[in-house]
């Protein structure tokens, strides 16, 4: 999959596109890095509608694969775009942090939020 960063695409769009691909993953943007194995501070998260024009990022294309980790990918964000970004796992009705699975594919992630999602109904 592809994801484009420009000016004129907010934050939910970028979501949205990601989301297609892992229903049951999510991104989300903060002021600051999170630091290894903890989560971002939740009065750190930029909101959705947010325009990245509003944000101080570089425009560019990223290609993500289902055989990326989280880490990576949250990494290519900050390095290529500079943009500090968390994936989140659903978890039922609630969104985790994957802090302390980083090291985990997205595929692999993106099942797990499946399995647990379905438990939960």
């Amino acid at each position: 999959m592809q994801l484009t960063i420009n000016d004129d695409r907010t934050i939910e769009d970028i979501n949205n596109d990601f989301m297609a691909v892992f229903p049951y993953l999510k991104i989300q943007f903060f002021k600051h890095c999170h630091k290894e194995n903890i989560g971002s501070p939740k009065k750190e998260m930029i909101p959705n509608t947010t325009k990245l024009k509003a944000i101080n990022h570089t425009n560019g294309v990223m290609v993500i694969s289902e055989e990326q980790t989280v880490e990576e990918v949250e990494q290519f964000f900050k390095l290529h775009f500079n943009l500090n970004v968390q994936v989140f796992r659903k978890s039922g009705n609630n969104w985790l942090e994957t802090t302390l699975t980083d090291s985990w594919t997205l595929k692999k992630q993106n099942q797990e939020g499946m399995e647990l999602s379905n438990l939960r109904r």
